[in-house]
């Protein structure tokens, strides 16, 4: 009996003696924190045309398949538009959940594009606190079009282009997440000296969230002038994310052609107000190649 006392006594000392340890660590402000990473900024890797500052999960394979239609000012007889169409057949898969390397075909100059994003920094609060999130993304494209003039001496080099970015972002609210992203384009090759090889542009993004499962993205990317020939548009694009399990629908409407970023930034001649609008979608799906450790 006594022993089994002491035992109980015991216990109860320690117990409250933890129990005071916990208080003063409480009152001195001393208690452990952790960090919380913000989520879902966006709901897939793509605002419409621009990367999103989502990354491709670890281990996950992302299929995604990209549709324009024709412009909405060709009429009736082409059913505005919906009987032409230019497709991207892609896939992006997550190295880690900060890293993201992606490859796809586009029938629009037969045009095939492989890119790199890291995202760098996350935003956070708790331990850490950082207000933004920070990605910086690199991507090369090859366009295999038959060469115009094949009987003169053509360069490989001649078909390839670099585009190089930094998104900065932040998530202000569950409702709401905005986007910039400067961004180089390098042209190996361009039709005249008027034009320039390296070109400056600012793309900004934005996304409104509707419901649950629906939200409202915009972007806009601006291209400094007297870069470009005459003709030129700024693209612009605005559309509608979907999302049902494991499947994300973006539906939109944009002045762009291209669904690569040498295309839509420096190769769009549409104008909205003259309804040289493309209506279209992304369908993204998502599956589990790689079973990942934990991450920080």
């Amino acid at each position: 009996m006594k022993r089994t006392l002491l035992i109980l006594w015991v216990t109860v000392v320690t117990f409250s003696l933890k129990a005071q340890d916990d208080n003063l660590l409480s009152l001195l402000g001393e208690e452990e924190k952790t960090t919380n990473f913000t989520t879902a900024s966006f709901k897939t890797n793509r605002v419409v045309n621009l990367h999103s500052l989502e990354s491709t999960a670890a281990g996950v394979l992302d299929l995604k398949i990209s549709h324009r239609f024709g412009t909405l000012n060709r009429g009736t007889y082409e059913l505005f538009g919906l009987d032409n169409a230019t497709i991207r057949i892609g896939a992006d898969f997550g190295v880690t959940s900060r890293m993201t390397v992606g490859f796809g075909r586009s029938s629009f100059q037969k045009t095939y594009d492989g890119f790199f994003k890291y995202k760098f920094l996350r935003q956070s609060t708790g331990k850490r606190n950082m207000p933004i999130t920070a990605a910086l993304f690199a991507s090369t494209a090859v366009q295999t079009l038959k060469w115009q003039n094949p009987d003169r001496e053509n360069y490989f080099s001649s078909r390839l282009y670099y585009t190089y970015q930094l998104m900065l972002g932040r998530k202000f609210s569950e409702g709401l997440t905005l986007q910039l992203s400067p961004t180089l384009v390098h042209r190996n090759l361009v039709e005249t000296s008027a034009e320039s090889n390296d070109v400056m542009a600012l793309g900004a993004a934005g996304r409104i969230k509707l419901t649950k499962r629906i939200t409202l993205n915009a972007e806009y990317i601006y291209v400094l002038p007297d870069q470009l020939a005459p003709g030129f548009r700024n693209s612009f694009s605005l559309g509608f994310d979907i999302e049902t399990g494991g499947h994300v629908f973006q539906l939109h409407f944009t002045n762009s052609t291209s669904m690569i970023e040498k295309g839509f930034i420096t190769e769009t001649t549409e104008d909205w107000l003259d309804g040289g609008i493309h209506f279209g979608f992304n369908i993204s799906r998502v599956f589990t190649v790689i079973r990942p450790k934990i991450e920080p």
